[in-house]
């Protein structure tokens, strides 16, 4: 009940919605333009400003390198070890779009130092990063198992000539890109309400303090979690390209 009280009385203050910008016509729809989208084009473009930097610092490398050079390499080295770690020899094939993702889904989760509103807070973010690994697992499961393998997969434990289990196969493999995004969602959005409710029911007293807050909920949870969903994605892929021939 004291709760109930305190929320409604600061209610005003409290904010952790989407909100609208404003709208565009797409084909006689009328289409809102929100804050989710806007926190994706900022981050999106520091991304694409940081690589022009990067590119144009490693046209001019040093043999022994510094100051931006030594970070740009750096990255580079641990993101590769990253991925080298977990997908072995199918890494070279997907170093660059787990690299992108992990820096995008990393930028993302900590923009809320920044007063943004992180976008993978927003359901359509992280669902349409978790479609993109379904299509890639099943994409890649055909092109390197033949349809006898995959089929004794989706009947497994049972022989492929009694498919009992095949329904109950096919809702775990739906269930993956439910499981990466509601994980990556839920953890990012609890913090967001978190830090929202702080400074609203807090207001004047919520000074430096919460600082401690953000450091845990953007900065320590947000890097776990770009790390669990690069790392299942990872996974997951390496599965399917892997074969037993």
């Amino acid at each position: 009940m004291n709760q109930a009280i305190l929320l409604a009385g600061n209610a005003d203050s409290i904010d952790f919605m989407i909100h609208g910008i404003f709208t565009v016509n797409f084909f006689g729809h009328e289409v809102w333009i929100t804050t989710s989208h806007a926190c994706i084009l900022i981050v999106m473009a520091i991304m694409i400003a940081f690589a022009i930097a990067a590119n144009r610092r490693m046209k001019q490398a040093r043999e022994v390198p510094d100051g931006f050079q030594n970070i740009i390499e750096l990255m580079v080295e641990m993101l590769d070890a990253m991925v080298e770690s977990t997908m072995g020899k199918f890494a070279p094939r997907f170093v660059n779009y787990i690299s992108t993702i992990f820096i995008f889904i990393l930028m993302s989760n900590i923009s809320g130092l920044f007063g943004l509103r992180p976008p993978t807070a927003d359901y359509g973010t992280t669902l349409a990063l978790a479609l993109i690994t379904f299509f890639m697992i099943w994409i890649n499961k055909f092109r390197h198992q033949k349809l006898k393998t995959i089929w004794s997969d989706m009947c497994s434990p049972l022989p492929p000539w009694l498919p009992v289990w095949m329904p109950i196969n096919l809702v775990s493999e739906l269930a993956i890109p439910v499981s990466l995004s509601l994980r990556l969602f839920a953890n990012v959005l609890s913090g967001t309400v978190i830090m929202a409710l702080v400074y609203g029911l807090l207001r004047v007293i919520a000074l430096a303090w919460p600082s401690v807050l953000h450091v845990y909920f953007d900065l320590f949870s947000g890097a776990i979690q770009t790390y669990v969903f690069c790392m299942l994605t990872m996974t997951y892929v390496t599965q399917a390209c892997d074969t037993d021939e």
